[in-house]
């Protein structure tokens, strides 16, 4: 997905002990933010529905941590 493209700005770019959530710009509480408000109107709502997805993944490998 396009929201991983800022893990490539991460040094290193993958550290598997490291969590996502607040580390990388398109996974911080803000972004999080604008994906929920993507739920709202009908034609972004699959967008925001995959991204929070993505975001609900990346939750729980920082608690599988």
């Amino acid at each position: 997905m396009l929201i991983d493209l800022d893990h490539i700005f991460a040094n290193p770019m993958f550290d598997p002990n490291r969590c996502s959530i607040q580390f990388h710009p398109l996974h911080t509480y803000y972004a999080i933010g604008i994906y929920v408000l993507l739920l709202i109107p009908k034609k972004t709502r699959l967008i925001g529905l995959g991204l929070i997805i993505h975001i609900l993944a990346d939750i729980v490998d920082c608690l599988m941590m």
